[in-house]
């Protein structure tokens, strides 16, 4: 096919303004040149089309038939292409953003906290994918993922949002009574609950290793109840069932409500951390930037 050559777009433009004023001067005042800048530009296109646009007289200019023709698709066209640049400045603004999640940070951190980002950003429709897979960008329907891990994470986007640290808790009925919690020692008397999360990470604690360091050694720490999310390991303690030992970050919602208390011990730093993750080219779509700024906002407030 071959391409047809267009006249210059400036040409173009000075007519359709003109055509629709019926007037160089009004024209030049809305594409902010000079009235005589419009009429070269327009004896430019008159000479390229080999055609008058305009008559001029002592009252103004009229369109001829060949500029009465051309004007209305001309309109048409440059409403078209301002539609289009609105489109291109607004894209990835507003509408549908997929995260991707673990469900255990899902439910206890992030979900409790998405209704003061659709206030802040009423236009941008949050979807939760809960999941512990790794996403897949170039398969998945996902914009941004969280994730828990190393933060070594290979040919994309990578923030880290906020570190993590190991504690035990146990709801305040736990702390009174014949049993009471006073010291870690008493932890013979109450169930404990274990987070057997996928998470890989050594330097996590479990309770082998935590009664190991506060030199407990005649409590059995394989015993009680073990969970493959972080989340049933709050709740169940939230409940009283027992003392678990609770990744700091998502526990402490609960513990500044005074639904958990942290009976004894420092909070144990690991080496792991929640990260924003997406390639690189989603990281700065606005609706993208703006959650992720969003996102660290609400880390450092917590």
């Amino acid at each position: 096919m071959v391409e047809m050559r267009l006249p210059p777009l400036n040409a173009l433009r000075a007519f359709a303004a003109a055509g629709r004023h019926l007037s160089f001067a009004r024209a030049a005042e809305e594409l902010h040149v000079t009235p005589a800048a419009i009429s070269q530009q327009i004896k430019q296109l008159e000479d390229q089309l080999g055609l008058a646009l305009f008559r001029r007289s002592r009252r103004g200019v009229v369109l001829t038939e060949a500029g009465q023709a051309c004007l209305p698709g001309l309109n048409e066209g440059f409403r078209i292409l301002a539609e289009a640049v609105a489109r291109t400045r607004t894209a990835g603004g507003s509408g549908t953003l997929t995260v991707s999640v673990a469900p255990s940070f899902a439910a206890k951190w992030l979900v409790p906290r998405l209704d003061a980002f659709r206030q802040a950003e009423p236009e941008i429709d949050v979807r939760v994918s809960a999941s512990m897979q790794l996403t897949d960008f170039a398969r998945d329907d996902v914009d941004l993922a969280i994730r828990y891990g190393s933060g070594r994470y290979p040919g994309l986007f990578v923030e880290r949002l906020m570190t993590e640290a190991v504690v035990p808790v146990c709801s305040k009925a736990l702390m009174k009574g014949r049993n009471a919690l006073t010291s870690p020692d008493r932890l013979r008397f109450h169930t404990l609950l274990h987070d057997d999360s996928p998470d890989l990470d050594p330097s996590c604690p479990d309770w082998r290793m935590w009664l190991k360091a506060a030199k407990i050694e005649d409590i059995d720490w394989r015993r009680g109840i073990r969970f493959n999310q972080s989340s049933l390991v709050l709740e169940t303690a939230v409940l009283g069932r027992g003392v678990g030992l609770a990744k700091a970050a998502l526990a402490a919602d609960d513990l500044r409500a005074g639904r958990l208390v942290r009976p004894f011990g420092k909070a144990q730093p690991v080496d792991f951390a929640y990260y924003l993750v997406c390639p690189e080219a989603r990281a700065d779509i606005p609706k993208v930037a703006r959650f992720r700024r969003w996102l660290a906002e609400e880390a450092k407030a917590a």
